[in-house]
């Protein structure tokens, strides 16, 4: 038997009894003649002592080294109570051990595991070693949670009547999304399966079969680049989709599940109950972005009537201004002003970032020179100005202007602290545009998913300007992340042909792109709406993680390489000659 216990169960109501534990010799210090040993499993930490007097052969005991993993065997006693460890669950005993295995030795790591000053060694090198690194505490109980997140949706759709069905991972190629990760047929010689963006289209085709409440927790594969929250080549996704459900009521079935994996499995707060539903066009003029922080509540505001009466140049050339007030951010230095929040408008496309600081009731600084006292106290009473703070402006068009005073906003949140890490505010974006101008190719183009019904049906489309047109598309969002998309599907061939046929798509390319979508609607669809939450990115509004390596088990570089097992990698000459694949220089 390799143990009786877990290193993480023993307490004073074992004492006295005889156990067998298992696992990795975490810490290691000797005493006069005794040995004293850390032992670690997943569950936990058991202090182990080793006397000569006890152990038969000690000198097994003196060669161990850090994270062998041993087998004892021994007797559970109470320690003294000022050597009572607070701070691990089996603190108030220890073991007496009486027998030793090893059960395996461990060379000399690549890097230290648990030393608290050296968890930032060379990315590349805890990649190749992920198993060493997942030995440690915080990321293994992301990868615990996880698991306990994952069963909880489970248990939460399994008890509302859903249907966990599983859909094909090899499919057909849709290059009008991401960049499909493509896979050669051996039996049918230069065709090509693809791996599944996401199951969109037979989740859709799911409720024409009469399956109106499914999910499934899916894996989607997309050739993208990486980013901070985006992980490259795979993630996973809670794939909903029901019937015969109006958006609200499918907000109402889901939100229940955001409030108890922020409650119960991660032990926050929610901001607001229900969550606030935003349109997209007041969250961005409001907070410029379709997916703000909002555990604080900094608000822009639109100040372009006021700007244009001044002489100030730049207000009065451009097309929108726009002003944000941020109570004690008369804190910020010039030099932070420059280089950290000039730096992030321009990133978004600003030209530079105007600001003018309010304090002990007088403003100074920045452009305030520009204006006159009047014009001062005007723009004091338009944002309500009654403290300590700094005005930030944009000028420019209408998208900038948003984007980049909510670049501003998020730093100054983060700057300020004000982003409590024990709540998670979460919202439904509303209202999204069903089209958007195509600068690079002068043409409409759709805004957001081309499968989205547009509000006011065929009439919209027939009569409203493109631009004009909303669609049933909302976002579920928090703490600054998008979690997930979604839409009331257009499920009527003839608004489906209209509405692609104004982003300049004619019927004949519609059937063949999604004529299996087309035939499956023409014998019977019911009104039909979902969303896709994704897996590692609510894990990390949940944790509160940044980095979604971070809640990955084994995740890839920012290469979308995975250095522990090599891939991608070359292949032998036989296989490619099998799949008729040639690799040209």
């Amino acid at each position: 038997m390799y143990r009786t216990n877990t290193c993480g169960e023993l307490n004073k109501s074992f004492i006295g009894q005889e156990v067998v534990l298992s696992g990795w010799v975490h810490k290691h210090r000797k005493m006069g003649n005794l040995i004293f040993i850390d032992l670690r499993d997943r569950y936990g930490l058991t202090q182990v002592v080793f006397s000569p007097d006890q152990v038969k052969d000690f000198s097994i005991v003196e060669s161990l080294k850090y994270e062998y993993v041993i087998r004892i065997k021994g007797k559970v006693e109470k320690r003294k109570e000022e050597n009572f460890n607070k701070n691990i669950s089996t603190g108030e005993i220890e073991v007496i051990a009486e027998e030793i295995t090893i059960l395996s030795k461990a060379k000399t790591l690549p890097f230290e595991i648990f030393d608290a000053h050296k968890e930032e060694e060379d990315e590349e090198l805890r990649l190749k070693h992920r198993y060493l690194e997942l030995r440690r505490e915080k990321l293994k109980n992301n990868i615990l949670f996880r698991a306990k997140m994952i069963r909880h949706i489970r248990d939460f759709m399994d008890k509302r009547g859903f249907v966990d069905i599983a859909t094909p991972v090899l499919t057909v190629s849709s290059p009008e999304g991401a960049r499909d990760f493509l896979v050669p047929s051996r039996i049918h010689p230069g065709k090509f399966y693809a791996l599944p963006q996401a199951p969109q289209q037979y989740k859709q085709l799911l409720m024409v079969a009469g399956f109106d409440r499914y999910y499934q927790i899916a894996v989607c594969m997309r050739d993208e680049d990486p980013r901070a929250d985006r992980s490259p080549g795979e993630f996973y996704q809670l794939d909903v989709e029901t019937s015969f459900l109006e958006p609200e009521e499918f907000f109402q079935e889901m939100e229940p599940l955001f409030i108890e994996l922020t409650e119960k499995i991660a032990n926050k707060k929610v901001w607001q109950k229900p969550f606030p539903r935003i349109p997209f066009k007041q969250v961005f003029e409001d907070y410029g972005s379709d997916r703000p922080d909002l555990r604080f509540d900094l608000k822009m505001i639109e100040v372009s009537t006021w700007a244009k009466k001044t002489d100030f140049k730049v207000f009065v050339e451009a097309e929108f201004i726009r002003a944000l007030f941020v109570p004690g951010g008369e804190v910020f230095t010039r030099k932070e002003i420059d280089e950290e929040f000039t730096d992030k408008a321009k990133r978004i496309g600003a030209k530079g970032l105007a600001w003018i600081k309010f304090e002990n009731n007088t403003f100074e600084g920045g452009v305030t020179k520009f204006f006159t006292s009047e014009q001062l106290a005007e723009l004091k009473n338009l944002l309500a100005i009654d403290k300590n703070g700094i005005i930030f402006f944009s000028a420019d068009n209408w998208r900038v202007s948003c984007l980049a005073l909510g670049a501003v906003r998020d730093l100054a949140g983060e700057k300020l602290n004000l982003k409590d890490p024990n709540l998670i505010a979460w919202a439904w974006i509303v209202d999204f545009p069903m089209y958007e101008f195509n600068e690079r190719e002068n043409k409409i183009d759709f805004g957001h998913n081309p499968f989205s019904m547009p509000q006011g049906g065929m009439e919209a489309l027939q009569t409203k300007n493109p631009l004009d047109i909303l669609a049933y598309q909302y976002d579920i969002i928090g703490n600054g992340l998008e979690l997930s998309s979604g839409a009331v599907r257009n499920m009527n061939p003839e608004i489906m042909y209209k509405a692609f046929e104004i982003a300049g798509y004619d019927k004949q390319v519609v059937d063949n792109k999604f004529g299996h979508m087309i035939k499956a609607f023409e014998f019977g669809a019911p009104p039909h709406c979902g969303f896709a939450p994704g897996i590692e990115r609510l894990m990390m509004v949940l944790l509160g993680e940044k980095n979604i390596r971070s809640v990955i088990p084994f995740p890839k570089n920012q290469k979308a390489e995975e250095p522990m097992m090599g891939s991608p990698s070359e292949v032998e000459q036989k296989q490619l000659a099998e799949l008729k694949i040639k690799i040209l220089e």
